[in-house]
């Protein structure tokens, strides 16, 4: 126990994911191996884990609700997206049977929060959690506009991972200013998390509201998403806030031999890797794949090694070449030790992303001793020191890009000294353990005005 906290409650969309499913799964087993009474609850269970629940929110539901839905599924399964003909008014004529609100909600342009199961979420653990700790809430499994009432009954913290929680729709907001006012007139509704209309007033309405109007403390895992709170008003209404910064797991993010990882993932033991790691990476508008693109024909131009290989992991698709380079896609993969194997098989790793908060993977790179180049954007700088543990451009600077990588790639000395940094500095500031420890701090100092609350409840009761 940790003061007077034993019971964690943690929620996320998945068990296996993206930055911030992992950031929550890997807390959950921190805090059992620390002899803690954690419980996860996912909209989606992805592990066999028996202290993951899956939210209930099927069961929330009546019985035609889903008979209806399951044929819409049926008629879509394979269907032009774009498409407008009968195959698309029978989907949609079956989801407006199955839920008329729910469906004129989401076709009015309101983000999906039909989720009654968020209402008992605080019954799914065997005894009530101390701690509520919410990580992110799109991916269609909560109701936040419950978030005020759930606040009020146990001390709880929502980690943003994104910029989500403070717009109309989107998980990040590019170059729009709306959001400092409370959005409307969006300029993009296809952006992550998207939306049908132009509802983004409204829906960045109902996240003030359950973000303020309650007891919700908030984490950031970098200085710059803390300013974004701050900007958008929001700050000052919270019950708390900390930037707690993510942190990855030394043991398993460590430097190895380049040949053993080359061999163990079947990569070419003489090429000149770069890797570039990322979900989605191609299709997400936010990891800047088309800046490595544009990078790629400067880099090959500026480099006498004929041997460049760009390794893309994350997304399952064929081989390809750009500007003579050759790109290897790897699907994702869940397994720390593959990933790290990557990290160690790579002379460099790249991440242009073009939004971004904290990201595991420029964490990961370097905790593995591989010098990394990395746009400027979000929280990036925090992270690397540019000149020392790595090299910043631009964001969305191909040339700049190109210019890094190719310094990079012409000194191994220079190479090696900038990866041994990257990990004196993941080992100092960075760690997984600091990262529990922070929260867990936190919790008991939120827990103990709660414990004392009920403990003088249960004198005063006693003593009539």
């Amino acid at each position: 126990m940790i003061g007077d906290v034993r019971t964690i409650l943690q929620v996320s969309p998945s068990d296996i994911g993206g930055g911030a499913e992992k950031v929550a799964l890997e807390l959950h087993r921190s805090y059992l191996l620390r002899g803690l009474d954690p419980w996860l609850a996912v909209g989606t269970k992805l592990t066999d884990d028996p202290r993951v629940v899956r939210i209930p929110n099927a069961k929330s539901v009546p019985a035609w609700t889903h008979r209806f839905t399951d044929w819409a599924d049926a008629v879509s399964h394979g269907r032009d997206p774009v498409s407008k003909g009968p195959a698309w008014a029978l989907d949609r004529a079956l989801r407006f049977t199955a839920n008329p609100a729910h469906f004129l909600r989401v076709q009015r342009g309101l983000e999906d929060l039909d989720f009654p199961a968020t209402a008992r979420l605080l019954e799914l653990t065997p005894t009530p959690p101390d701690i509520l700790h919410l990580h992110n809430l799109h991916g269609g499994y909560f109701d936040l506009r419950l978030l005020p009432a759930l606040s009020r009954r146990v001390p709880t913290i929502l980690t943003m991972h994104d910029v989500w929680p403070l717009t109309g729709h989107c998980a990040y907001p590019m170059v729009c200013e709306r959001w400092k006012t409370g959005c409307g007139d969006c300029p993009d509704l296809a952006l992550p998390q998207p939306i049908r209309r132009d509802s983004s007033a409204e829906n960045a309405r109902i996240k003030r509201a359950a973000l303020t109007d309650g007891r919700v403390h908030v984490a950031t895992p970098s200085r710059w998403l803390m300013g974004l709170v701050e900007q958008s008003g929001v700050g000052a209404s919270l019950a708390g806030t900390r930037v707690i910064p993510n942190g990855v797991d030394t043991s398993v993010f460590a430097p190895g031999d380049r040949g053993e990882a080359r061999a163990e993932l079947g990569l070419p033991p003489d090429a000149t890797i770069a890797l570039f790691s990322a979900r989605s990476v191609r299709s997400s508008p936010f990891k800047g794949f088309e800046t490595l693109e544009a990078a790629l024909p400067l880099l090959a131009a500026a480099s006498a090694d004929s041997n460049l290989l760009l390794v893309a992991l994350g997304e399952h698709a064929p081989d390809a070449h750009v500007g003579g380079v050759p790109i290897r896609f790897v699907p994702f993969a869940d397994d720390s030790a593959t990933v790290a194997a990557y990290y160690r098989a790579a002379d460099l790793y790249l991440h242009p992303a073009q939004a971004e908060n904290f990201p595991l993977a420029v964490l990961e790179a370097m905790a593995c001793g591989t010098a990394v180049v990395a746009s400027d954007a979000g929280g990036i700088p925090e992270i690397v020191v540019d000149g020392k543990t790595g090299m910043l451009f631009a964001n969305g600077d191909a040339a700049a890009l190109a210019s890094a990588a190719t310094a990079l790639l012409g000194d191994g000395e220079l190479r090696e000294r900038m990866g041994a940094a990257g990990r004196e500095r993941i080992e100092r500031e960075f760690t997984f353990e600091q990262q529990a420890d922070r929260y867990l701090e936190w919790y008991a100092e939120l827990a103990e005005p709660t414990h004392a609350r009920t403990r003088a409840q249960s004198i005063d009761a006693a003593t009539k």
